[in-house]
């Protein structure tokens, strides 16, 4: 098989020839030109039209043949539409303006998922910038023709993008698990952009979001999503009350190193922090040697698997009662720290109790950060927030990738 018929297959030429291919040391040269008579569609309407004139050669990057690189050359012709007035013609092998044909696009950018973007363009030998700029073709092609309309539940989470706390704000679909929309900070302007870009009616559409007890973010949910119900991500408030029964352990450690028994407590500090369930046999041994000696931490643990026994509850109004009945038990049992999360629950108890209406958490959502922070580490960083914005979107928002007839990969 020939190149001239490599070429005309894997693009599946129609309207245009092949005049000439060059192979010089650096590259494989492909010079085409319309067929003779034929009329050109028009690049905004797609109606075939007569051609009025001819621009000057453009090249496009072309995907590499066994290792070499591959340009195609070709003289733009500009038609005459009746609808859209003299416009350039729409050519099949390219998007937009830029000098990268259609399939090296969609070649470069599937590798971008899988890859660091540098690992692409040494891949390919082609440069960073190369990679970038087919990136974000792909990303503004996949937000284009994305469908939100379906959304009801989503999850709001932040994720650091370096140090110095220089965080990112990730809002994902619940339902599908992709990452819908991705900005620079964890502020209330930030949220705000969000609901500004995707616009009212997806607004309108939400039943549920569910976020931890940062302010900002509870602000601007009731001010622009008043009619969804507000969940606050229980997962979070585990954390905050497995903190809490470390200041008591730790608090514990010190009283029993004054009276010089600080062996007591040593290395149980994830003895308290597990489930009964995940605990080594050694792990229940020393808990119940400590549960005899009715130590404060030993209060607090049963306070912390106590609590765990609200969500068990099938009805709004039973586990209202049941937080009630928690609520007293943590403000009566003497250990400060379980005070100030029981007074934390009293706060947001509402919110935390919408949980029983609609029930999603952020337990998909800490999954998929995760993922984000793996991209973001096998690229070593991004040095500008758009960029790292584009990428997690590229690999984590299940975009689709613009289609052609030959698939490269």
């Amino acid at each position: 098989m020939s190149i001239e018929k490599i070429v005309r297959e894997t693009l599946k030429l129609t309207d245009h020839k092949i005049l000439n291919i060059e192979m010089t040391d650096e590259s494989i040269d492909i010079y085409l030109d319309k067929k003779v008579l034929r009329r050109l569609p028009c690049r905004n309407c797609s109606r075939r039209c007569r051609c009025r004139d001819q621009l000057p050669p453009r090249i496009w990057t072309h995907v590499s043949l066994w290792g070499i690189p591959v340009c195609l050359v070709y003289s733009p012709r500009r038609v005459k539409c009746p609808s859209c007035g003299i416009i350039v013609e729409k050519i099949p092998w390219s998007m937009g303006k830029s000098r990268l044909t259609l399939p090296l696009i969609i070649t470069l950018a599937f590798f971008a998922r899988l890859l660091a973007i540098d690992q692409v363009a040494n891949l390919y030998r082609v440069s960073w910038g190369t990679v970038s700029n087919a990136v974000k073709k792909a990303v503004k092609f996949g937000i284009h023709n994305r469908d939100c309309s379906n959304i009801q539940y989503i999850g709001i989470d932040e994720i650091s993008r370096k140090k110095g706390h220089v965080y990112h704000t990730n809002i994902y679909d619940l339902d599908k698990k992709v990452l819908i929309w991705s900005g620079e900070g964890r502020t209330m302007d930030t949220l705000r952009q969000f609901f500004d870009e995707m616009g009212k009616e997806f607004t309108s559409n939400l039943k549920g979001i569910c976020c931890d007890m940062w302010k900002p973010y509870i602000s601007v949910v009731k001010e622009r999503v008043p009619n969804a119900v507000l969940v606050f991500d229980k997962f979070h408030l585990i954390r905050y009350l497995l903190n809490a029964v470390d200041k008591v352990r730790k608090d514990e450690v010190k009283r029993y190193k004054q009276l010089g028994k600080e062996n007591i407590l040593k290395k149980t500090k994830y003895i308290w922090l597990k489930n009964p369930c995940n605990l080594t046999s050694n792990q229940e041994q020393s808990l119940g040697y400590i549960q005899k000696l009715n130590t404060r931490v030993t209060r607090a643990y049963l306070l912390k698997e106590s609590f765990r026994e609200l969500w068990k509850h099938r009805s709004k109004e039973k586990a209202k009662k049941y937080m009630k009945k928690w609520f007293w038990w943590a403000t009566h049992s003497r250990l400060k720290p379980l005070r100030d999360f029981a007074w934390l629950l009293r706060r947001h108890e509402e919110d935390i109790l919408s949980w029983f209406e609609v029930r999603i958490d952020n337990g998909a959502t800490e999954a998929m950060n995760n993922n984000a922070k793996a991209i973001s580490h096998r690229a070593r960083g991004y040095r500008t927030s758009d960029m790292f914005s584009m990428v997690m979107l590229h690999c984590l928002g299940g975009l689709k990738l613009p289609g052609f007839l030959h698939k490269f990969v």
